[in-house]
């Protein structure tokens, strides 16, 4: 018997609206890798980018269009001829393409920043739609900062887009000014008042400046919408967007409620807000809903002996669902290869044989440290470790002298290519003093951003991950780093981010700094 329950459509904006969150910057590889996770999870629609912002964006969607099947490919494009004409060049690999134009609609839109009338904001929607319908037939309208639009109007430009050729009408609460209650009445409205409505499908698209982005689209689809739009771990633009992994679990657990089903394989939902943290370099909060490290995990010894007796007593979730397993299988320095493989292929991780003989040695490295390697160890390992870019300077050695009454000190090894170059330096502590000397190193000339230090796992033998933030000619590179030592760890995130800037920038369009400069 077929399933009954409404469909509900999920549209990924984290390559998009995602990476507008300040200090985030993904370049190619890492956006088809989060793309191809997208894909396996399953969403309906990644919204690879904005193909205008930058030759880098336009890149990037092109190589997300032509290269990751199975969900639809959309690129956003402003309601004008050139953005339109540079998101279908960037999409026409795709096997199933769709053109995303925006225009905003609310008044304090249109006086202060397009400087058009009404007549000319509905004049550029025939338009613009129309030029994108001439290019492909899925076409996606948002009349932008809807819920502070005056109703009459905006219901005028949706028909208007309607009437163009649009095939999904999203309804954006742009600045996360609506409630609950008013953005379901105004989805009701939009139903009740458009003309050809019953032809396209509603869409979603909520921010979270007050806190309601997720319990708006579920008032939304409450009110007969059919596409959520949000981003993993509710990353974005200000406060972020909806929440994709809570709105998914929502619908999934309170199917009595909602009446509703999607397409998603919610086994991959952990592995897939890991890699976006990981790669983003923006960490989850720990009593995040869903994916949180806390979410599942039980303080209270009433909590305890209750989840241990009946786990539904204080677990709505199984958090099998989503792909977390709790069960650890631990590891020593006695295991294998292939109980290595074995392993990270129970976490869900396809490795090549390179990406398996790195992994491996960087596990033995760790195993002569820990007495047991736990599988965080191995998302870190692989995550932080194995799937990054080619490294032109590689770690070999490093001693740190330090303490409260001396001078912190740090000796640095590094190779390049077969030489071992050595340097040391002093610093205001001994991460510092490990950076200072990476840089007489390198001779690249940097920025340290930000610098941030989590335990993968707990105990003495914790796991340190480090996640450091670069700039480079107004450019932000992330670099990431994990060992038992944190000086390592750091030393590691450190040259992992310049190395991103080698690969990036070019060897050769890089102006390094002579000894006197450093």
């Amino acid at each position: 018997m077929a399933d009954s329950k409404k469909r509900i459509y999920i549209f990924d904006t984290t390559l998009r609206d995602g990476e507008q969150s300040p200090g985030v910057s993904l370049n190619i590889q890492e956006k088809l890798e989060i793309a191809r996770q997208l894909a396996r999870l399953g969403v309906d629609v990644i919204e690879a980018g904005f193909p205008i912002a930058s030759p880098g964006d336009f890149e990037a969607v092109r190589a997300v269009a032509r290269e990751v099947e199975g969900a639809v490919i959309a690129g956003l494009a402003r309601i004008n001829d050139r953005d339109i004409d540079r998101a279908w060049e960037a999409l026409q690999e795709a096997k199933r393409p769709r053109i995303h134009v925006f225009i905003a609609t609310s008044d304090i839109h249109l006086q202060y920043k397009l400087r058009m009338t009404r007549e000319e904001v509905l004049a550029a929607v025939r338009r613009g739609v129309a030029r994108a319908k001439s290019y492909c037939h899925d076409i996606e309208f948002s009349p932008e900062d809807a819920s502070r639009s005056d109703l009459d109007f905006l219901c005028q430009v949706l028909t208007a887009a309607v009437e163009a050729g649009a095939t999904v009408l999203n309804i954006p609460d742009t600045v996360g000014y609506a409630t609950p209650a008013e953005f379901g009445r105004l989805i009701s409205q939009i139903r009740q008042r458009v003309a050809g409505i019953d032809q396209v499908q509603i869409s979603v698209h909520c921010h979270n400046d007050l806190g309601m982005a997720v319990a708006n689209s579920l008032a939304a689809i409450e009110n007969g919408a059919l596409q959520v739009e949000g981003a993993i771990n509710g990353i974005g633009e200000r406060a972020g967007n909806t929440a994709l992994e809570e709105l998914i679990m929502a619908l999934y657990t309170r199917r009595d409620y909602y009446g509703c089903r999607t397409g998603i394989v919610t086994e991959e939902i952990y592995r897939t807000s890991k890699l976006v943290s990981s790669l983003t370099g923006m960490p989850v909060q720990y009593n995040k809903a869903i994916v949180g490290k806390n979410a599942f995990t039980h303080e209270a010894g009433i909590h305890q002996d209750g989840v241990l007796k009946e786990r539904t007593t204080y677990e709505i979730m199984n958090p099998a669902l989503i792909g977390l397993v709790q069960d650890n299988i631990f590891l020593g320095k006695h295991s294998g290869r292939h109980a290595l493989r074995s392993r990270l292929e129970e976490l869900g991780f396809k490795l090549t044989e390179a990406e398996l003989d790195k992994a491996f040695a960087r596990f033995k490295e760790l195993a002569d440290r820990k007495k047991e390697i736990s599988d965080r160890d191995l998302e870190a390992i692989v995550e932080h470790e194995v799937k990054h870019i080619p490294e032109k300077f590689v770690l070999e050695h490093i001693h740190i002298s330090t303490g409260n009454r001396v001078v912190p000190t740090a000796t640095i090894g590094i190779r390049v290519g077969e030489e071992l170059k050595e340097e040391a330096a002093c610093g205001e502590g001994p991460v510092d003093a490990a950076f200072k000397a990476i840089d007489k190193l390198t001779r690249i000339p940097v920025c340290l951003k930000s610098y941030n230090l989590n335990a993968v796992t707990g105990g003495k033998d914790a796991v340190g991950e480090v996640t450091v933030k670069i700039e480079y000619a107004n450019r932000v590179f992330i670099g990431r780093g994990i060992s038992t030592d944190v000086l390592e760890a750091s030393a590691r995130a450190y040259l992992n981010a310049i190395n991103k800037v080698v690969y990036e920038v070019g060897e050769e369009n890089i102006a390094v700094q002579s000894s006197s400069q450093l």
